[in-house]
């Protein structure tokens, strides 16, 4: 063979094996488009590399030029700092009334004193609530993915969580343990990955972290939140690829429920474990908060408020859970999370909002909102009332994000392109599109699920 054969050989074999390693890893992760697309581009490179090896040397020089200089120029233009200028967006200036989200609205009881106050202040909600109290409710008979066994485990993890909300704060013990503050941060930080938390980031609480008055948890209803905290530890729990595939099916909450409690028990235990050192500190945990989890991680490092309303980790994307503490313990705080990349590629993808099932995510640009922040808003009603409809917490826009793919070596260096430069992430976006499809269909059940349902 001539040198050049040689490094065109050395080229397509390496071409043609990173495409069949990306069909195996697709078909393992339950994409089948992928798995086969990427198995017919391996096959066809194999044909051209044939041909290749059959023509004149002429034929091929000019080919391998081709080829090198469009590797070449690929590699400058995706790898370089490249991209249209993000601004970040300014914190919020105003708190949020709990009592106005969707949850809380929700566990408002027809002909109670509250629920008369709630819609004598807000009218404007009591049409749309009262549509969704008319559908049969998450997790209940007659909703349309609805299964008595599979809403069985979501059940018990939710039983839990609640049975968890009582324990969010306690008694506070009389002698402090005293260590430098970049210390105890780390031995904190290291106590959460230890408790099974993935990312831990720190922040000072801020008064728009904090619920202005209580909606639901523990404490009277509509009473004032005073929270004199210092600090906030954030950190997330990972929701399990092929569970969340599945959504908007069963298997989507059974792990939302499973992780929700997972992280309500991480969070208890820190909180407890701070006040045995001689400090206050208070877990929140789903159906039990005072702060908004969401805006509390972003400023401990952890990530973005991306177009789907949620949280964007750059490791796993939306497909983690959140759990804060808030405390006086002296601690490091982290840097708060600004990601420009990931901004821009939720501004480039659109693919949460091109499957929602509800209709409720937008697909324009951020917007400037009456709270100061710049932002996607998603509508909560119509999200919730989905719920309400199929009985799931649906899930369809974290199973669909490129972020939310598996975290292994493959995806990860598409991430890192994704970080580096804008003209990658255009790249990325078209490949994912191509290759998972710009609509893709909900997976299958998983195996030991569908053997049951």
């Amino acid at each position: 063979m001539t040198p050049l054969e040689i490094l065109l050989t050395a080229l397509f074999i390496l071409l043609i094996a990173g495409l069949f390693l990306f069909a195996i890893i697709s078909f393992q992760e339950g994409h089948r488009r992928a798995a086969r697309l990427s198995s017919l581009f391996a096959c066809g490179l194999a044909l051209l590399f044939t041909l290749l090896l059959l023509a004149s040397l002429k034929l091929q020089v000019i080919f391998a030029s081709a080829l090198g200089l469009g590797i070449l120029l690929f590699t400058v233009l995706c790898f370089l700092p490249l991209g249209k200028d993000i601004p970040p967006s300014p914190a919020p200036h105003t708190q949020v009334d709990e009592r106005t989200i969707m949850f809380a609205r929700a566990q408002l009881q027809p002909g109670s004193a509250e629920f008369k106050a709630y819609y004598q202040d807000h009218p404007e909600h009591l049409a749309i609530d009262n549509a969704f109290r008319d559908h049969p409710g998450l997790l209940e008979p007659g909703a349309a993915f609805y299964s008595q066994i599979l809403g069985a485990s979501p059940q018990a993890s939710f039983f839990l969580t609640e049975a968890l909300r009582n324990a969010v704060d306690g008694a506070v013990a009389d002698e402090k343990v005293s260590r430098p503050p970049a210390q105890m941060t780390t031995f904190i930080k290291d106590l959460v990955t230890y408790l099974g938390g993935l990312d831990v980031g720190i922040c000072k609480l801020q008064p728009y972290h904090i619920y202005s008055h209580i909606g639901r948890g523990t404490g009277d209803y509509g009473a004032p939140i005073t929270l004199d905290h210092k600090f906030a530890i954030a950190f997330t729990v990972e929701m399990a690829h092929e569970m969340i595939n599945a959504a908007p099916h069963m298997p989507s909450v059974t792990e939302s429920a499973r992780q929700y409690a997972e992280a309500s028990k991480i969070a208890v235990i820190l909180a407890a474990a701070i006040r045995a050192i001689g400090y206050p500190a208070r877990a929140h945990i789903d159906g039990n908060y005072r702060v908004i989890a969401p805006l509390v991680a972003k400023d401990a490092g952890l990530g973005e408020i991306g177009r789907m309303g949620l949280l964007m980790t750059p490791r796993l994307g939306p497909r983690v859970r959140l759990a804060v503490v808030t405390t006086n313990l002296p601690l490091i705080p982290d840097q708060p999370a600004f990601d420009p990349s990931l901004i821009d590629f939720c501004t480039i993808c659109k693919k949460c909002a091109e499957v929602c099932p509800a209709g409720a995510l937008p697909f324009g640009d951020r917007q400037p909102y009456e709270d100061g922040t710049l932002r996607w808003k998603i509508d909560p009603e119509r999200c919730y009332t989905y719920w309400t409809q199929v009985g799931t917490d649906c899930g369809r826009c974290m199973a669909v994000c490129p972020y939310a793919h598996a975290d292994h070596f493959l995806h990860n260096l598409i991430r890192f392109g994704v970080a580096q430069s804008g003209m990658f992430r255009r790249a990325a976006n078209a490949m994912d599109d191509f290759f998972y499809g710009k609509k893709p269909r909900p997976h299958s059940l998983p195996e030991w699920i569908s053997k049951i349902s």
